[in-house]
């Protein structure tokens, strides 16, 4: 009973999150792309190129993995996307400033709305969501209903 109220609540949560930082980026898109472009340029890419797909990319896969989770027949696949997106992140987040020695840059992650830079809080605060993410896929395993069907 606590567990299925525990997977409904991170479910919903990360939902949440992922929808509210999806429309934070949005509200921002210009200012979030040259953010974008930034980071790619120092990791050797041609950010005039890329800019613009990359960030149209992590939007829409952050709003893809929020709708996944509102549904029960996805809910563990969205908990898979949610848990990639945020290992990218908090990945890129490490890298950027200790590989690429990159200057402190906010991300945009909040959009203006909460104010977070690349560096090792923001790649903590993404490896502890993925404890929701976490008990979500293991939480929603298929059902069994009478007569072997599964849902």
């Amino acid at each position: 009973m606590i567990l299925r109220w525990l997977v409904q609540i991170s479910r919903y949560g990360l939902a949440a999150l992922f929808l509210f930082t999806a429309g934070a980026k949005i509200a921002i898109v210009k200012p979030f792309s040259l953010n974008v472009g930034e980071l790619l340029s120092a990791s050797g890419f041609n950010y005039a190129r890329w800019m613009w797909p990359a960030t149209i990319a992590i939007i829409a896969a952050e709003i893809v993995a929020a709708l996944l989770l509102l549904f029960r027949r996805t809910v563990r696949v969205g908990a898979l996307l949610g848990g990639l997106l945020l290992i990218g992140f908090s990945g890129f987040a490490l890298y950027y400033v200790y590989v690429l020695h990159g200057e402190p840059l906010e991300c945009g992650c909040f959009g203006g709305i909460i104010a977070s830079q690349l560096g090792v809080k923001t790649a903590l605060r993404n490896l502890a969501l993925l404890i929701p993410v976490i008990i979500v896929f293991f939480g929603s395993r298929k059902r069994k209903l009478p007569l072997g069907v599964s849902c």
